[in-house]
């Protein structure tokens, strides 16, 4: 399949797949021509990697674990990929209890009198 048909298939840009290409998650043979030529199972893999993104892995996760997200139609992997899925969510929640910390500490320091400045600490405000 070439270029502007995996595009097509996938809804990517052909920069996008040249991107993937150039980082290693993608691979295409090259016909005599110099044109790529994207395997059928390309697509299902890039709907995994696309998903795995929307799920908050970064490329580099991705790049990590690519052996297992390439396999992860299998009843193998699917335990290991349960516990990537686990961890991300582990990740997501403590960066959610941090920005809930620092919303609550920002609407504190909106309610500090007016003549007062909030960005100094309590123990400076007095001064």
């Amino acid at each position: 399949m070439q270029i502007g048909a995996m595009a097509q298939a996938t809804g990517l840009s052909r920069d996008t797949l040249r991107f993937y290409e150039k980082r290693g998650l993608l691979r295409a043979r090259r016909g005599a021509n110099g044109y790529r030529d994207y395997p059928p199972e390309a697509v299902d893999w890039l709907r995994y990697l696309r998903t795995a993104q929307e799920l908050g892995f970064t490329l580099a996760e991705i790049e990590a674990d690519m052996p297992l997200l390439a396999s992860a139609g299998t009843p193998e992997t699917a335990g290991l990929l349960r516990a990537a899925l686990a961890k991300k969510l582990a990740d997501i929640d403590g960066r959610i209890a941090g920005l809930a910390q620092l919303r609550a500490e920002l609407a504190r320091r909106l309610g500090t009198p007016m003549q007062d400045c909030p960005l100094q600490g309590a123990d400076h405000a007095a001064g």
